[in-house]
């Protein structure tokens, strides 16, 4: 009797991370299943300044942003920015995750990167909006002829500068599954293509 007890209070523990690892991976894969969109973008900075103050590429002027041009010197633009992203779940399971690793990619180059440590949960036919923060040093994508026009459109599209082409973002997620003290990730990513519209901050 004493060794059948010993034996199941051994087993219990195995039993409850197996079936929380397999509850986890249903509402990962769940996840990877539900619709995803740029919902609209605030609090925008741009080597501190508030982004709408560049709506016109004469706005660009350094000499009007002196802590743009410092930072171009020193190589150091800092972009802040937080993003809303609405996440549509259209499947009869629940979609959920703990933690997540983050990249947003334009014209193929990494803008931003990050990992988000908060739960994420979407119920069967429910939709969630998630606040991002996203900051990064913009220098080389101002620089590099590659981005150059790239991201002044984008920067234009963000600050809802008029007669502008959308920006075209993919952002990427790969959540994070947790097994004990060890953390294990989704294979893949979830990729998601956005236009970036001029209207972005209003949210439309």
């Amino acid at each position: 009797m004493k060794k059948t007890l010993i034996l199941v209070l051994f087993a219990l523990p195995l039993l409850f991370s197996r079936c929380s690892v397999n509850q986890q991976i249903s509402q990962a894969k769940a996840l990877g299943d539900c619709r995803y969109t740029l919902a609209s973008a605030d609090s925008i900075y741009l080597a501190g300044v508030d982004i709408r103050e560049f709506r016109k590429l004469e706005d660009l002027n350094l000499g009007r942003f002196p802590r743009l041009a410092t930072g171009l010197l020193t190589r150091n633009v800092p972009l802040d920015a937080r993003i809303n992203l609405d996440i549509t779940n259209p499947t009869g399971k629940l979609a959920g995750i703990n933690q997540l690793e983050y990249k947003v990619l334009l014209t193929g180059q990494e803008l931003f990167n990050g990992f988000l440590n908060q739960r994420i949960e979407v119920q069967p036919g429910g939709k969630t909006r998630v606040p991002i923060r996203l900051n990064t040093n913009a220098y080389q994508l101002i620089t590099d002829p590659k981005t150059r026009d790239a991201f002044t459109q984008l920067v234009q599209n963000m600050s809802g500068a008029a007669n502008t082409q959308p920006s075209k973002l993919t952002i990427r997620i790969k959540p994070t599954l947790s097994l004990g003290n060890k953390s294990i990730n989704y294979p893949g990513y979830i990729t998601i293509d956005q236009d970036v519209t001029n209207k972005i901050l209003l949210g439309n």
